[in-house]
């Protein structure tokens, strides 16, 4: 067996975790123009970006402790059957590795993965050992993102979530079915019954205790989750069915979408070509209509006998022009929930709309002040001195749309 160096390790491990997508990484070029690099700088290997619940964007040290793993889930790049250079970070090569790049200002937390190694909490135990040195050893205040093997003992759950700030449980795909066929030694009931247990030790922990009177700290970012799409044949409208039960059932922070990547050696039950990346956005976007602007999950794709999101044009704009009834919407007049519908209106813009329309009414040119672009929302909305008359009504607008969209897009 090669004995390799802890540059090496980083380089396979870091790369075997870009397919974990519950940290909406993103890649990213050096800031600084010195070639030789500096404080501040976010490139290297393992430093991925993820984005706190007030818009900071936080870099990350994103690796696997491993990729050996007893499973064999057919989606899997690192499965057991797969031929790919392993790797295994030690616990102390994580704990070095995270303290090095964060006194030197390279990151500010750590998103820890891992495939089962022998046993999920011979797994577990190593990554919660991992952030248990950080925070009392090394007094680590960074943040730290954690993924919670789903088969680990509940003791192990509990001590996670008093050193991480998140926890994430892997959905994997969509339906139970998809998952007993394309991974056969997982078991959907046991991902849930795990999911369930961390709920439930979350808000356990948000009362204050009888003693202190105080809340004890316990993944105070939540728990998420990941969810393939593309590797089976599941339409939109199913994984955003899925999405709202996971969201119901187990109050989860995030829901993440991460498109089919085809492997090599792939299982004959796999598709042979990764579904458009749009597909991916556009189930963002969508579940971001569920989450913040109040659509239920039946109604996004309502009209839609395929039960797929149309590509071309976002699912806020696609449901508008199947509701065209309903518009315009009167900007000086409208509820919230109203304005919330109408295309090119975000839930900021919506605000203050409608702390400005306390002093004056609105007009268009006001709307143009306000949002990105008002050419989205004038077939929508009636204001002071403009009505989009039988503009809502023409045929031809989802056309113009999209004609307009690609212009616009042309330009960058």
């Amino acid at each position: 067996m090669v004995r390799l160096c802890t540059r090496d390790k980083l380089a396979i491990l870091s790369d075997a975790a870009k397919y974990d997508a519950s940290c909406a990484s993103s890649g990213t070029a050096k800031r600084n123009s010195r070639s030789s690099g500096g404080i501040g700088s976010t490139e290297g290997m393992g430093i991925c970006h993820s984005y706190a619940p007030d818009g900071r964007c936080i870099s990350l040290l994103k690796i696997l402790l491993t990729n050996f793993c007893i499973y064999d889930c057919s989606y899997c790049i690192n499965r057991s059957s797969s031929n790919v250079r392993r790797a295994r970070f030690t616990v102390d090569e994580v704990v070095k590795l995270t303290v090095t790049f964060y006194k030197r200002n390279y990151i500010e937390g750590l998103f820890l993965s891992s495939g089962v190694i022998r046993s999920p909490d011979e797994t577990m135990g190593e990554l919660v050992e991992v952030a248990r040195r950080l925070r009392e050893e090394e007094n680590f205040a960074g943040y730290i993102h954690l993924k919670a093997i789903p088969e680990c003992s509940h003791g192990l759950l509990d001590a996670a979530g008093r050193y991480a700030d998140r926890l994430s449980i892997n959905i994997e795909l969509p339906t139970d079915e998809g998952l007993k066929k394309l991974a056969p030694e997982k078991r959907p009931e046991t991902i849930r019954l795990s999911m369930a247990a961390l709920r439930s030790k979350i808000e356990e922990k948000s009362e204050p205790t009888l003693e202190t009177r105080k809340r004890q700290r316990f993944a105070t970012g939540g728990q998420s989750t990941q969810m393939i799409i593309g590797a089976d044949a599941t339409p939109d409208a199913g994984i955003l069915q899925a999405s709202a039960r996971l969201y119901g059932s187990y109050r989860l922070r995030r829901v993440y979408y991460s498109a089919f990547s085809p492997i090599p050696d792939a299982s004959s039950s796999l598709p042979l070509q990764k579904p458009p990346l749009m597909r991916e956005h556009r189930l963002y976007q969508a579940d971001w209509l569920m989450r913040f602007y109040g659509f239920a999950q039946g109604e996004i794709l309502d009209g839609r006998p395929d039960g797929m999101l149309d590509l071309e044009i976002d699912p806020k704009l696609a449901w508008a022009l199947r509701h065209r009834a309903i518009f315009p919407v009167d900007v000086n007049r409208a509820d919230r929930e109203a304005l919330l519908r109408v295309p090119g209106l975000g839930a900021k813009v919506v605000t203050r709309i409608l702390e400005t329309r306390r002093y004056r009414r609105l007009r268009l040119e006001d709307l143009g002040r306000l949002c990105h672009s008002v050419a989205k929302v004038r077939p929508f909305i009636v204001a002071e001195g403009w009505s989009p008359g039988g503009l809502t009504d023409q045929p031809a607008l989802r056309e113009k749309i999209v004609s307009s969209s690609c212009e616009q897009l042309s330009l960058f």
